[in-house]
């Protein structure tokens, strides 16, 4: 009996550990609002940035950690100059995102969740429980890093330095 309980727990761990590829429909259609508060999907974005490497940050202002590894970032960008740095924020307050972009001089594409970080289909999609958290997408839109909280994991690199 309990060969067989363990053997069902082992089966039920290596099936929930499988990585998404691909955003699932409701993923992609998540809306996320520009810094002009225009709405567009995460589906669109993502189209816009297909052909290149994109590495997704979910942050918010008010996250210590989301800040202490904002220099990483900055030394990410420079050494790959090519990959498309995509911010969404999970900020509830507009003009505090907006104000930490510019604090922080945060180079590339920002969007705001406007649900926060508990609620949309996006955070649950990837299990948002914790902030910052990287993902990587290829240049085909395959997703080649589920998950990453720390900047300094060196999955990032390696998936940033993976040719498709």
């Amino acid at each position: 009996m309990k060969k067989t309980f363990l053997l069902l727990i082992i089966i039920f761990i290596s099936c929930n550990s499988e990585k998404p590829r691909q955003f699932t429909d409701e993923a992609y259609k998540e809306m996320l609002v520009d810094l002009d508060n225009s709405k567009i999907t995460l589906r669109e974005v993502l189209y816009y940035n297909k052909g290149k490497k994109t590495l997704i940050d979910v942050w918010a202002s008010w996250c210590k950690d989301c800040i202490v590894g904002i220099p990483k970032i900055k030394e990410l960008q420079k050494e790959f100059p090519d990959v498309i740095f995509l911010f969404l924020s999970v900020d509830r307050s507009t003009p505090s995102w907006k104000r930490a972009i510019t604090k922080y001089n945060l180079v590339g594409q920002h969007y705001n969740l406007p649900e926060g970080m508990k609620d949309g289909e996006f955070v649950d999609f990837i299990n948002l429980n914790w902030i910052p958290r990287y993902m990587v997408i290829d240049e085909t839109g395959e997703i080649t890093l589920f998950k990453a909280t720390n900047i300094s994991d060196k999955k990032i690199k390696l998936a940033l330095k993976k040719i498709e």
